[in-house]
């Protein structure tokens, strides 16, 4: 049986809307927000508000957090394509949440950009605040966790000076965030993920790769920083990327990315150039 799985959309009044997805439809939770809390989870479950198919709703990211935060060069095998050593400690960028968009939503290209990539990430969701946690604390601030593409620029990202990752990854849409499952009793570090752009799988590994896991970048994260409940972490792309390929494989017109991690679901975004 599919856990209870937490996403926002416009219904089709034109409200937004938490919502309780389930196989083919949606059940209203209210206004919102939603914090993958133990009480925002109880309270999904016990959501009772009318259902509407997905076909009649358009989903948005799930939350909107503060701090949207990516990590670079965290699986071994794209530590190896791209021909770096392994970090000694988590790779951090800015990624703008203005970027967040939902499942189905499209991807869309600004002209200057000639260097469009895919990155299939599993995202980790806070379900509370911390601040200079410990691993303990903050493995057990993890509230959910769902698929995430690190849409990049590598124009933006790589040929402008000193490597502007915030940048790159920030255009609007570039950050699709599906559907949160719940991550108590859920083992993070042993997810499959896979990435597939028009029906060709691109990227296949698990969690298991990982350099720094996901308490690991939480914790790291906090060292005197304050990260809100509903902070999002994209925990890093497996080997595959298209800037890596030869020759490479950026997205084009048309094309459909589709995110799936194990447990979470598959985020489908189409692209427009």
């Amino acid at each position: 049986m599919r856990p209870v799985r937490a996403t926002r959309v416009i219904d089709p009044e034109g409200r937004v809307r938490i919502a309780r997805l389930e196989d083919g439809a949606v059940v209203d939770a209210g206004p919102g927000p939603f914090v993958p809390s133990e009480e925002g989870w109880t309270a999904l479950a016990a959501a009772s508000g009318p259902s509407w198919p997905v076909e009649d709703v358009r989903f948005l990211a799930p939350v909107m957090p503060a701090k949207v935060i990516g990590i670079g060069l965290n699986y071994r095998d794209h530590a190896e394509e791209s021909g770096l050593g392994l970090p000694e400690v988590p790779a951090l960028f800015a990624i703008w949440s203005s970027a967040l968009c939902g499942d189905g939503a499209e991807i869309v290209v600004p002209s200057r950009e000639t260097r469009p990539d895919y990155e299939g990430e599993l995202a980790i969701v806070l379900g509370r605040t911390v601040k200079d946690a410990t691993e303990e604390e903050a493995a057990a601030a993890i509230g959910g966790y769902a698929p995430f593409n690190d849409v990049s620029g590598r124009r933006a990202q790589l040929e402008t000076p000193l490597r502007q990752f915030t940048l790159g990854k920030s255009f609007d849409t570039f950050a699709p965030l599906g559907a949160i499952a719940p991550a108590a009793g859920v083992d993070l570090g042993a997810l499959g993920i896979r990435t597939t752009v028009s029906g060709e799988v691109m990227q296949e590994s698990n969690t298991r790769n990982l350099i720094f896991g996901p308490a690991e970048l939480v914790a790291y994260c906090s060292m005197g920083t304050t990260l809100e409940a509903g902070t999002v972490i994209a925990t890093g792309t497996p080997a595959g990327v298209g800037d890596a390929r030869t020759p490479p494989r950026y997205l084009e017109d048309g094309d459909v990315v589709e995110v799936w991690v194990e447990g979470a679901g598959t985020l489908t975004n189409p692209v427009q150039r």
